[in-house]
């Protein structure tokens, strides 16, 4: 597995991104994440987007990380914000997702990011399951989704205290 940094309107970056808003289609029935995404939120070091590549160089894993400060949205200053966290179908249950999941957090604290956090809902039980096993922990709702039932947040300190 080869994960590398790309852009976020990436040819590749875009087609897995389709994937993960159909599959959140069917999960929410809702159309996909409606959360304004700009390919300048992942540019370094104020953000990245990576792809997990498999040996034939297909991608079969995404996921990214943008800066979030205070905001009227609910984020604190230093926030480092999860975003499209995605493993194709037929790679899922390899540890993809931790691994992306632990390249992110590293880059993040290396931007000086104080905090991961996210915003997941309650029709995804595997997201969920490798968040809090990766120590993340429920925080206060932010983001577009924070007043939604179904939305959960979580958050994990990059820092030791």
């Amino acid at each position: 597995m080869h994960i590398r940094p790309v852009p976020f309107d990436h040819p590749d970056a875009v087609k897995l991104n389709d994937e993960v808003q159909s599959e959140y289609h069917v999960r929410y029935g809702d159309g996909g994440d409606a959360t304004t995404l700009e390919p300048s939120d992942f540019r370094p070091p104020n953000g990245v987007y990576l792809i997990a590549y498999d040996e034939s160089g297909v991608p079969v894993a995404t996921g990214g990380w943008r800066s979030q400060d205070g905001n009227p949205e609910g984020n604190e200053d230093g926030d480092a914000e999860l975003k499209r966290m995605y493993v194709i179908d037929s790679m899922r249950g390899r540890g993809l997702a931790r691994r992306l999941l632990a390249a992110l957090e590293a880059d993040a604290r290396a931007a000086g990011r104080l905090r991961m956090v996210l915003e997941t809902g309650d029709q995804q039980p595997e997201a969920i399951a490798l968040y809090t096993s990766s120590g993340y922990a429920p925080c206060t709702k932010f983001g577009y989704y924070r007043e939604y039932e179904s939305s959960m947040c979580f958050a994990k300190p990059l820092h030791d205290a």
